[in-house]
C-alpha cells in the first residue's frame, strides 16, 4: 500500500526541480551571485535587437531578470471581416529545447511562473523584422507580488517564429484560429 507521504513526493520533487531552475535563470545580487553579475554579465545576457534597436531597446541601465522561451499559440477570432487577436496561449521553458517548464503565457498579456509570480504588459513599441512571423514588441510591464517577476518594469519579445493571422477568411463569425509560434521572453528590472 503506497502513502500519502509516497505519492506525494513526486510532486514534491518536480515543485523543487522547477524553483531551482527559476532561480538559476534570475539574476541575483553580489551576495547570492549564481554567477558573473554587473554591467559585463548584463552585457552578455541583453539579446541583439537588429534594425529594431531604436524601436524596442529598454532604459539604458536595465538589467535582465529573465530569459523565457515561449512555445505556443496566438488566438484569432474571425469578426466577418477580418481575424482580430483575442490572446496568446504559450508554455514558457527554461531554455530552447523546451526542458524544464517555468511557466505560462496568457491573455493580459499575462506571464507567470509555476511559483505564482505573474507580470502583465502593456506594449510601447514593435517592430517587424521577419513578415512571416508576428512582430518583436517591447513592453512597459507591472508585476504582482514577489518571486521571479518581482520589480519586472520592461519585457521584450524577441525572435518570433510563426503566430501571424490566418491568411485566409474564416468560414463564420467567430470561428476561431489557434496559430503555432515561438519566442523568446526578456524580462527586465529598471535602472
Amino acid at each position: 500500500m503506497i502513502t500519502t507521504t509516497a505519492r506525494a513526493l513526486p510532486r514534491a520533487i518536480a515543485a523543487l526541480s522547477a524553483a531551482i531552475v527559476l532561480a538559476a535563470c534570475a539574476d541575483r545580487t553580489a551576495g547570492g551571485a549564481l554567477g558573473p553579475v554587473g554591467p559585463q554579465a548584463d552585457a552578455a545576457r541583453f539579446p541583439d535587437l537588429g534594425s529594431c534597436q531604436t524601436l524596442l531597446k529598454v532604459p539604458d541601465g536595465s538589467t535582465v531578470a529573465f530569459h523565457a522561451f515561449a512555445t505556443g499559440v496566438q488566438i484569432y477570432r474571425w469578426n466577418g471581416t477580418s481575424w482580430a487577436f483575442v490572446a496568446p496561449a504559450a508554455d514558457l521553458f527554461a531554455d530552447a529545447s523546451k526542458n524544464a517548464l517555468v511557466g505560462t503565457h496568457f491573455g493580459g498579456p499575462t506571464w507567470q511562473t509555476l511559483s505564482g509570480s505573474r507580470v502583465v504588459g502593456t506594449v510601447t513599441g514593435r517592430c517587424t523584422p521577419n513578415p512571416t512571423a508576428i512582430a518583436w514588441l517591447v513592453l512597459d510591464a507591472v508585476a504582482d507580488g514577489p518571486g521571479v517577476f518581482e520589480d519586472t518594469k520592461f519585457i521584450q519579445r524577441l525572435n518570433t517564429v510563426g503566430g501571424n493571422a490566418p491568411s485566409a477568411p474564416g468560414s463564420t463569425v467567430g470561428e476561431e484560429a489557434r496559430v503555432p509560434y515561438t519566442a523568446d521572453y526578456y524580462f527586465y528590472r529598471a535602472p
